[in-house]
């Protein structure tokens, strides 16, 4: 089945047209109304224009939400700390005992290897291998046996 509609479409898009650019004119015609009558205003002082104020916290009566400080990082770096008055205040115990353990086996197997050492005479290839030994547990030791490390492998519980 088909239709067909006979009619003039191209009219009414033209109309269709010319009633949105007269629409969109009268829009900017009351901006532009809307915007004079303020600026009239303030230029009178009829409307007050707002002005950012500091009070203090001292003479406003009101107490402060917090308070906002410069402080410093982990790291030395500097950052902006917020101190909240309605947080409770939390409680935190640092343990470094696991740390300690593994600096002192380390030390204790350090002093093992140097009494290996002493104690065998003749043999330079075992005496090699057991300095090799002990070069990688100082190694190890100065990696480990310094606040830093000791920070970054806290437990902390609260």
């Amino acid at each position: 089945m088909s239709m067909k509609i006979n009619g003039n479409y191209s009219a009414f898009r033209s109309n269709y047209a010319e009633q949105l650019k007269t629409e969109q004119s009268l829009k900017r015609a009351e901006r532009t109304e809307k915007s004079d009558t303020v600026q009239k205003a303030i230029a009178s002082d009829e409307i007050p224009v707002p002005r950012d104020e500091y009070t203090s916290s001292g003479r406003s009566g009101v107490k402060p939400s917090g308070l906002y400080q410069l402080g410093q990082n982990e790291d030395g770096s500097r950052k902006i700390v917020f101190d909240d008055p309605k947080k409770s205040e939390e409680k935190c115990v640092g343990n470094t005992d696991k740390v300690d353990r593994e600096i002192k086996k380390l030390k204790e197997k350090q002093q093992q290897l140097e009494q290996q050492i002493r104690s065998v005479t003749g043999d330079e290839q075992k005496v090699k291998e057991l300095e090799k030994k002990l070069a990688q547990i100082e190694s190890e030791l100065r990696q480990k046996d310094n606040d830093t490390y000791r920070r970054q492998h806290t437990s902390f519980s609260g």
